[in-house]
């Protein structure tokens, strides 16, 4: 059978205007077979989207070619059957989204293929019930959360019944529950419909589903193969600043001091395998201490108490976001917010720097009542930094360094005052200042262009900054790196808040945690005493560390005395470590 996707040396160079001729592609050679998934990994910038576009003919070679099917991209002539083969998913869903009803957004697509209004009408049904969004179907985007209007993109393009499915990170703004929904329908359509699925990820385990990994760096191809065979290559994988999963990451560690113990285990149910095999009857019994519950650190620096906030205020659209949501930081605290998509995370933390105004209840931030419309909320912001969802939406400056600048201008501060702001802010995100305060700001990656945002809030120099999903779309060296320069914002005294779907991110480094359903504080603990409950967790649509998975199996095979809460990687390989081996 011939190649559904044809790529042939291809070459493409950006030429942003007055810029440097940015190289993405560097005679990248695939083939794609009909029927086969295909996941695509690769650090920021290393030319994964710009391939992705690509095979849909939304960009065209500067040098080389891309067939689909029997048809060149080149030929104009073609493009819309090109399109009506080749469906995609983008990074960021508002780029995507031009209708003002959900359901007429998810008909858009069809309905421009000329497909019968009975089909049509079938086909939306389909779509919005494979996302879960038939719910939400009379409701305007606008008023969804981030992950709700991905999920909405991908009815979108299901509703058109594509050949080839390219997903560009179109997962990454998703709770667990809805990530793992969409990825099981993709793997339906893929098993069952024989559609042809071409995922883009920074997620390694995502890519465990796929026939087939293709890591790029630099514009071309650097690895490819079976993801066993991929992910076997860690020190080469890391070289090219990417990561293994964290069972891979476990095996390898417990491989090196037990050398009968398997290092390429990629799922659950391999490593409760090679555990089982190990321990030869015998069950585990060494336990791990509790961790001490954290010192009170102080009058909370921000409270919200009954917490409540509708949306459309006083018209017939009105929708109740947040019924009853308490909250508290205190000084030098990290604290985690967890909660399924549309459970009104992102509502409840724009309270607190002013951007919303609470309806009910009260919210207290720095000695100042926001219920009170005379406090001056824009000296507010600027002692608490909020860095949103999508963050690439707060950039509108035409270079880097002046975007990153504005804030500091804004308070008066002297030229030489704002350049070490600007210097300093960059640092702390890893952008070097000489190589980026000239560049073009949109010319960047998304993962770049996330990188700014942050800079820009951090060049304020806020007491506490809130970050809204703040890794979503990196590599997994940015998230390391992004994640130690955050780190080290918070031991110069700044207390954080994160919102994250990341599980394993969240128990690393909070010190509490709080998770929001419906729009009420449901949980509210240290991550030991919050991942302890993952039966509770997983019926609010979320999840646990794929460690604290692995304990859970292991008790359900009794393979466990008794389960220690265990919840990062570096805790399960002290723990099997020494119930193995000794310490390690």
């Amino acid at each position: 059978m011939a190649p559904i996707i044809r790529v042939e040396n291809v070459h493409f160079t950006y030429q942003p205007e007055g810029g440097q001729p940015i190289h993405a592609l560097r005679g990248i050679n695939l083939t794609v077979e009909p029927g086969e998934y295909l996941a695509i990994v690769g650090h920021n910038g290393s030319g994964k989207s710009t391939l992705a576009k690509h095979l849909n003919a939304l960009l065209l070679p500067t040098q080389g070619d891309v067939w689909v099917r029997d048809w060149n991209t080149r030929d104009r002539r073609h493009t819309l059957e090109i399109r009506a083969t080749v469906g995609m998913v983008f990074q960021t869903p508002d780029n995507q989204i031009v209708a003002t009803i959900v359901e007429e957004d998810v008909a858009f697509g069809p309905e421009n293929l000329g497909v019968p209004h009975d089909e049509l009408v079938q086909r939306v049904d389909w779509s919005l019930e494979q996302v879960r969004m038939i719910p939400y179907r009379h409701r305007a985007p606008h008023l969804l959360s981030g992950g709700q209007k991905q999920r909405v993109c991908i009815a979108g393009v299901l509703a058109m019944k594509p050949e080839v499915l390219v997903l560009d990170e179109s997962t990454a703004m998703l709770d667990p529950r809805g990530r793992a929904e969409v990825l099981e329908t993709v793997r339906r359509l893929n098993r069952e419909a024989g559609v042809t699925v071409i995922a883009i990820t920074h997620f390694m385990h995502e890519a465990l589903d796929a026939d087939r990994v293709i890591v790029m760096a630099d514009g071309q191809i650097a690895l490819e193969g079976p993801p066993r065979a991929v992910f076997s290559q860690v020190e080469r994988l890391r070289e090219l600043q990417l990561d293994v999963p964290p069972l891979t990451a476990l095996a390898r560690t417990l491989h090196r001091h037990l050398p009968d113990f398997p290092a390429d285990i990629l799922t659950l149910d391999e490593m409760v395998e090679a555990v089982r095999r190990q321990l030869n009857g015998r069950p585990l019994a060494a336990a791990l201490p509790s961790p001490p519950p954290p010192t009170d650190t102080g009058e909370p620096l921000a409270v919200a108490e009954h917490l409540v906030h509708d949306y459309m205020r006083g018209t017939p659209l009105a929708v109740r976001a947040l019924h009853d949501v308490n909250l508290e930081i205190r000084p030098g605290e990290i604290v985690g917010i967890l909660g399924h998509t549309g459970s009104g995370k992102s509502t409840a933390v724009q309270h607190l720097n002013g951007l919303l105004r609470p309806h009910g209840g009260r919210v207290v931030v720095l000695g100042h009542d926001l219920g009170d419309n005379r406090v001056d909320v824009r000296a507010l912001r600027r002692r608490v930094g909020l860095v949103f969802q999508f963050p690439e939406a707060q950039l509108f400056e035409r270079y880097v360094g002046d975007d990153i600048a504005y804030g500091p201008r804004n308070l008066k501060l002297s030229r030489e005052e704002v350049r070490e702001r600007v210097r300093r802010a960059m640092a702390a995100v890893g952008l070097d200042f000489d190589t980026f305060k000239d560049r073009f700001t949109f010319s960047l990656s998304g993962g770049e262009m996330r990188r700014v945002a942050l800079a820009g809030v951090l060049a304020l120099e806020p007491e506490i900054l809130i970050l809204d999903e703040p890794t979503a779309g990196l590599d997994p060296q940015g998230r390391r790196q992004l994640w130690e320069q955050i780190l080290k914002l918070h031991d110069t005294g700044m207390a954080l808040v994160i919102i994250s779907h990341n599980m394993e991110e969240l128990a690393e480094v909070c010190h509490r945690l709080y998770v929001i359903a419906e729009g009420r504080t449901v949980l509210e603990g240290t991550p030991a005493q919050i991942f302890g409950q993952p039966r509770r967790l997983r019926e609010m649509g979320l999840d646990v560390p794929v460690v604290t998975s692995l304990v859970d199996r292991l008790a359900e095979a009794r393979l466990v005395e008794a389960a220690p809460p265990i919840y990062t990687v570096e805790q399960a390989t002290r723990w099997l470590g020494e119930a193995l081996h000794g310490k390690l």
